[in-house]
């Protein structure tokens, strides 16, 4: 197999490229050990992975972010709780962040009513 050279703007993805992702089937209480420890530490899975491991482990600042996939029927469930429909779904994912920011104060200060 020939090697061809990268266009100039995929030059710095190069190690990426030829990175490798490899999956570990582990214990329930190795799982819960890294998930624990890099939910403590601010990292991912895989960079608490890296700091076991002593590799280095990248400082690129991550978004504060949470998926969910929704279906069809997920945002029609949606719709209704809200009082949307369900093509409304700037206005769905709206509210759902509001009823994750109440949950988040529920969590962190029980006992004490929403604001």
């Amino acid at each position: 197999m020939s090697q061809k050279k990268l266009p100039p703007r995929w030059e710095s993805s190069a190690p990426a490229i030829h990175a490798v992702q490899v999956a570990f089937d582990v214990e329930e209480e190795v799982l819960q050990a890294v998930r624990r420890a890099a939910f403590d530490n601010n990292l991912s899975n895989s960079d608490q992975i890296r700091q076991v491991l002593g590799l280095a482990v990248t400082s690129r600042p991550k978004r504060p972010r949470l998926t969910v996939t929704l279906s069809e029927e997920d945002y029609a469930a949606l719709g209704q709780r809200f009082g949307l429909t369900p093509e409304q779904r700037l206005e769905i994912k709206e509210r759902v962040l509001r009823e994750l920011l109440a949950f988040a104060r529920r969590v962190e200060n029980p006992g004490r009513g929403e604001r």
